[in-house]
């Protein structure tokens, strides 16, 4: 299986991306095809400008030159995954951004649905899980991920995993967050979230 990891994060030298490189470890060894795109360095726009605003009274959609050429992109792959720091609870703005503008309509939804398998979202979060289980922030951001949108463009299995105690880890909470983005690539094609949600 082919699959393309988006790694959302600043700095190149933080956790988010030392779990990116695990996972796709964990991808190859798998016997997976792996390649990577940099949101941060690859100078996507993550505003959605008048050329990539969905026209809903048009069938047929077009879209600017950049957000065509990622789509092209994601239809060379069979699967997807995220590797992103969690940010309010959710994704940070430049991909949020991204899935805006490329995840758009007659492209992931209204009429057509995106061609992959899967999706992993592996989010690092800060807090210890006491801190999600509180609100039902765990449940609301499976949910989101999940459903609202991998179920929502036709992705059949997806699976949300969250690394928590990111800030400050002792060199052995760091080896076993490593240990287990390593998992989840070596798992990739078994990872659904779909009983848990009710699918």
């Amino acid at each position: 299986m082919k699959v393309l990891t988006f790694i959302t994060h600043p700095r190149k030298n933080s956790l988010t991306f030392a779990a990116a490189e695990k996972f796709m470890e964990g991808l190859q060894d798998a016997g997976h095809e792996a390649d990577t795109v940099d949101l941060y360095r690859s100078g996507f726009s993550p505003l959605v400008e008048e050329a990539d605003e969905p026209d809903w009274n048009d069938s047929h959609q077009h879209f600017s030159p950049e957000t065509l050429a990622e789509m092209e992109r994601l239809k060379q792959f069979d699967g997807l995954a995220f590797v992103f720091p969690l940010w309010w609870w959710s994704m940070p703005a430049l991909m949020k951004g991204y899935i805006d503008r490329v995840w758009n309509y007659g492209f992931a939804y209204g009429g057509n649905k995106l061609p992959h398998e899967h999706v992993l979202w592996l989010a690092l979060a800060g807090a210890p899980p006491e801190r999600f289980s509180k609100r039902k922030y765990d449940f609301m951001m499976r949910h989101y991920f999940n459903i609202g949108l991998a179920d929502y463009c036709g992705i059949g299995h997806s699976h949300f995993a969250l690394f928590h105690q990111t800030i400050n880890p002792s060199p052995d909470h760091v080896e076993m967050l490593l240990e287990e983005a390593y998992k989840l690539g070596k798992q990739y094609t078994s990872l659904s979230d779909k009983k848990e949600i009710g699918l």
